[in-house]
Formats: structure tokens, sequence, C-alpha cells
């Protein structure tokens, strides 16, 4: 039976996966990595550190599967986006930490563009809003701020990738520098119409052309991975931006099929087809995959809603404020009450995203009193990570998607069943758990094994989908409202507050 392998790089760890043809996982590794902060709204990885603890994952996974390197079909890659690597072609050397997805340096960078009038353009070229969570402006502040770096790119000395090139890089040698359409189409500087690196968008974030990686389908064989790294070569067939991959594997293949993925952030992907939506309430229109032979009308469009902190905010209940000792207490935790006791948590440590875009934004903790303890905190902290997905889903309807019927869950924090159900009383519909969570991996796997001929087609693959557990909603409507009009009380209290 054919195996594939799924490299899975997240914000906060890598991981590795090998799963069968049935989409079955024979085995696991993962190791996080360090997270910088050095200045406030920065966030910064250690691409080398990146890189390694992938590479490690890979193996150890093979190594636990009793697998070699002749064993595995295909390799396909799941990646966090818009984070943002600079590097020598020459040594393969990063010139600087790679700029996180979360970073708000660049803030400062937005507000000019958009008070200059450029903000329409980059929307209905690249589908985005501008803001500093993509790629082009934290690339031109490498350029800027990187002593000589602007000329050696403009000499065609250095190489820009998301992460998903920069995996690429390190695999294949440095004989091959891509990305996807998945990953191109979070830089801002993708036109994701006419799916090719936008000219005027380059020349308005002052990018020269050289940096650029080629852009390959999402399901294709474009390399092989140098055989000293796992004892033979395998073939790379896969590239996607992680939430794009988990929409794959979540099986959303048709039109209005729709997933949220709860990892750090939250990411709220919704199929629209083979043409884009534009939105006009602050929803991003991206690419999700193209499949085989670079044909773009193999293409498929999705709206997507970002939450920048998601289960973020429980990492910081762990190590800022030291109310629990591990990420898994929360739900045991929060269960102890039934409700918040009128606290409100909004997590807008990087600022916030869809439907409010400001940049400026700051967590506000608000409704304390007295009686307010670390249980009703952590309630608090699930409540606005349910909250922010309401906010996305609501902007999706607004934008005339249609009422949701059901949503996808899938992310490690969709193992908290507490959430779960919070979450489908918030939205008034049922939010359904696959019995495989690891769905970005799974997508991956999806990708390369459609590239090989594991599968034949994506219809194939959905019978694989299975739900573990169904969340259905308890509440009235009458307490829906009253509790969206409390988080929206709070929302515009942490709007502008670094500014």
């Amino acid at each position: 039976m054919p195996r594939l392998l799924a490299l899975d790089q997240g914000t906060s760890s890598s991981r590795a996966i090998v799963f069968d043809a049935d989409g079955r996982v024979l085995a696991l590794a993962q190791r996080e990595f360090a997270q910088s902060y050095p200045q406030p709204g920065w966030v910064e990885h250690d691409a080398r550190e990146i890189w390694h603890s992938q590479l490690h994952c890979a193996r150890e996974a093979l190594a636990a599967a009793g697998l070699h390197a002749r064993d595995i079909a295909a390799i396909g890659i799941a990646n966090q986006r818009e984070t943002t690597v600079l590097w020598d072609r020459a040594t393969g050397e990063p010139l600087a930490p790679a700029i996180v997805w979360q970073d708000r340096r660049t803030v400062p960078d937005c507000q000019r563009l958009r008070a200059a009038g450029h903000a329409e353009r980059i929307r209905a070229r690249s589908g985005l809003e501008l803001d500093a969570y993509f790629s082009a402006t934290k690339l031109a502040w490498l350029l800027d701020h990187v002593p000589g770096a602007r000329a050696r790119a403009e000499a065609g000395k250095l190489a820009f990738g998301t992460i998903d090139s920069w995996l690429a890089w390190q695999l294949t040698g440095g004989t091959h520098h891509v990305t996807d359409p998945s990953n191109a189409a979070r830089t801002m500087l993708f036109d994701i119409h006419r799916q090719c690196w936008d000219h005027d968008l380059l020349h308005l974030f002052r990018i020269p052309s050289r940096l650029l990686p080629a852009v390959v389908d999402t399901s294709g064989v474009f390399a092989s991975t140098q055989p000293e790294l796992f004892g033979g070569a395998i073939p790379i067939g896969g590239l996607a931006g992680d939430q794009q991959a988990a929409t794959f594997g979540q099986a959303c293949l048709s039109p209005g099929s729709a997933k949220n993925t709860y990892g750090t952030g939250c990411f709220l992907m919704r199929n629209t087809g083979p043409l884009p939506v534009a939105s006009r309430h602050g929803l991003l229109t991206t690419l999700g995959w193209r499949l085989g032979t670079g044909n773009a009308e193999r293409s498929t469009y999705m709206l997507e809603g970002s939450v920048f902190v998601g289960g973020a905010v429980v990492r910081w209940l762990r190590d800022g404020l030291g109310i629990i000792r591990d990420t898994a207490e929360v739900e045991a935790l929060a269960a102890q009450v039934p409700d918040s006791n009128g606290a409100v948590l909004v997590p807008a440590f990087s600022g916030l995203g869809v439907p409010y875009w400001d940049g400026y934004a700051r967590g506000a903790l608000v409704g304390l009193t007295a009686g307010v303890n670390r249980a009703h905190i952590a309630r608090a902290a699930l409540d606005a990570i349910a909250l922010q997905t309401v906010d996305l889903v609501d902007a999706m309807n607004r934008d005339g998607a249609g009422p949701l019927a059901e949503l996808r869950a899938d992310g490690g924090a969709a193992r908290n069943n507490l959430l779960m159900q919070i979450q489908a009383d918030l939205l008034g519909v049922p939010v359904i758990r696959p019995r495989q969570t690891e769905t970005a991996a799974l997508g991956a796997a999806y990708f390369a094994g459609l590239a090989v001929g594991v599968w034949r087609d994506p219809a194939e693959l959905a019978a694989h989908w299975q739900a573990e557990r169904v969340f259905e909603p308890t509440r009235s409507a009458d307490w829906r409202e009253a509790r969206l009009t409390e988080w929206h009380r709070a929302i515009e209290r942490a709007k502008g507050w670094a500014g």
C-alpha cells in the first residue's frame, strides 16, 4: 500500500505525519521551536531552526513507521503562511530572522499606502486587505533594514520565500526556488486572476522580481529530495498553505462548504468554486489550490476570514498569566463555571483581523468584578475564540455566501469539547469534528498522492472523511444576540489602543 509523508510546518511547531492510502496516520513526530518577541508587536522565527526541526520530525516519523525513502510515494508540504524569509542564494543562509505572519511592525507602512489611495487596487489584484499580516510589507522592511540587502536583491543574489519555498529549497539542496498559488496569493504581490506575479504591485512595494520563486501547481511533482536527507530521493508532490491544505483535508470540495481551523489563530475558509468572489465586508478572496499542469481552469477559490489570536490565547493563560500549567487544562478549568461571570476577553495581542482590520487594536479584559476568578477568565478565553469566529461567519453571510448549514472544525483546539459546544451555541449551527483532525497534514498528503497517482481525483478523497462528533446548538437566538452585543461593546474598547 502506498504511503505519503506530510510535513506540517506550523507557527509554533513542526510536525511530520506518515499516512497510508486510506488517510490513516501511521506515525507522527512533532517538535516545538522558539518564538521571539524582540519588540512590542514584533514576532520572529529562526528559519534555520524551522528547517532543522522539520527535518528531525520527518526522519523521526519515518523511523517510527519503520519505513525508508523507497517506501514513500511522495512528500506533501503544508506551511504557516505569510511568514517571510530572505536568504542568500549562494550560501542558503537567512539574512535575518523570519518575520512571522503575526508581526505588526509594518502597520505604519500600510497606513501610508492606504492614505495614498492604494488599498482598492491591491484588493482588486491580490484579493487581500492592505495589512501588515501579508508578506509584501515584511519583505520590503527586510530590504530596507538589513544592510546591503536591497542592492544584493537587485543583483539577483538573494531569494525570498514563504515557509513552503524555504523548505523546498532546503529539501532540494537549493536547486528549486518555488511556491504554489495558495501561498503566492498570501504575499500581496500576486494577481489571483491571472495567477502571476503582478509588476504593478512589485513596483508599489519596491520588490525586485529577481527575488521571487517560480509558481508551480499545488498538486504536482516539481522535484525530489536530496538523497542524503532520507537515504534516498523522494518526490515532492504537494505544496500548500496550511489553511488551504486543511480545507482540502476536510473534503470541503464543493462551493458553499466551509471549515474553521482552531490553531494559533483561527482561519475560516469557504469554497466559492472556480471563480473568485470579492468581499465587501473585510474578508479575503484567495486561491485554495490549483491541481495539475499549470492549468488555471483547475483552480478553486476561497473566501477567508482570519483571526490572529485563537488557540494562542490559551498559551497566554499558561505562559503569560500562569493560571494553567498545560494548555490541555483549560477545558476542565473553564468547565468549573457556567459562564464568564460578565468578563469579556478580547485577545487583540496582534491587532484585530476580519472584519475590523485594526492593526492598532490591543488586548482587553473588561467586565471584571471581585467575583471573577481564574475559571471565569479561562471561560472568557474560550468564549473569545468562538466569538471571533462568529464575526467571520457573519461577514461571509453579509457577503451573500448564503447561510452556513454546518461548520467543520479542525486544529488542536478543536479537541476541546467545551469550546466546540460554545461555538455551536454561538453560531446556531452544528459544528462537526472529523475523526481525522490532522487535516492540514492530511490535505498535504492528498495533494502529493494525487500528483503521483495514489488517488485518481479529489472526489475519491471525499469518501475518506468521517465525522467523529457533532455538536448541536442548545441556546436560543436571544441568548446569542445578547452575547454578541456584549462582545461588540468590548471590541470597541480594544480598537485603536496603540494608535
